[in-house]
């Protein structure tokens, strides 16, 4: 039985149509739908021309964007050595540490929203493979969760960085900013992620890369972009 829609996504959904706009445009219709009484986040989609099941053509990773995504700092833990924890702190993280850390997360404690770690703690940070992996939490290269730089990652990861991975049906989907941004703020975002995602195209894809774009938020339908 299909959800009912309500009655402002409807109204929007009459505006939205099947149009495919150049960016600026699909923004500035995404603006115009009726207000909500939050701040809805504002997100990307993109359907690519990958093969999920194949290791070459999976895609994941982390970017900052241009204007940050608004909303709420994110809860970032850094395993890091008992000389790096003031900094990575100071940077930022809510709890910073090594064995004592694993043990807690291993007792339960899952309060953080994002985990990095220097490459030498990957070691310690193993051990929470079960715990953290499902959960998409466990620190990774390909993520930029794992760096040496350990304070600066945390700092990143705090002001809004942005992890992304595709789906199995071959989807990105991340969050580029908030409704009560500028229309050129989230094109800037927009156009941020747009970019990196077309350049990290996998060697072994065949075919039309990019087949679909569309922005949508919270509570409102997609719009389509010109790709």
């Amino acid at each position: 039985m299909s959800r009912k829609k309500g009655k402002r996504y409807t109204a929007d959904a009459r505006v939205a149509n099947d149009d495919v706009l150049p960016l600026s445009q699909a923004v500035e219709r995404l603006k115009g739908f009726r207000a909500t009484k939050f701040d809805q986040t504002v997100e990307l989609h993109m359907h690519l021309g990958i093969d999920p099941k194949q290791a070459d053509q999976m895609l994941r990773g982390s970017v900052s964007l241009p204007h940050g995504i608004g909303g709420a700092q994110k809860r970032v833990v850094a395993f890091c050595a008992p000389e790096k924890e003031e900094e990575a702190k100071a940077a930022g993280a809510i709890e910073a540490g090594s064995e004592e850390l694993v043990k807690k997360i291993e007792g339960g404690w899952m309060d953080f929203d994002v985990a990095v770690a220097e490459p030498a703690q990957m070691r310690v940070v193993s051990k929470l493979g079960k715990v953290l992996g499902p959960k998409g939490l466990m620190p990774s290269p390909k993520a930029g969760t794992v760096d040496p730089k350990i304070a600066e990652a945390v700092k990143a990861f705090v002001a809004g960085k942005v992890e992304y991975r595709n789906d199995d049906g071959g989807n990105i989907h991340a969050p580029i900013g908030k409704h009560s941004f500028s229309a050129e703020q989230l094109v800037e975002n927009a156009e941020a992620m747009i970019k990196l995602i077309t350049r990290l195209k996998p060697a072994a894809t065949k075919g039309q890369y990019v087949k679909k774009i569309a922005i949508t938020a919270t509570m409102t339908p997609s719009v389509l972009v010109e790709a």
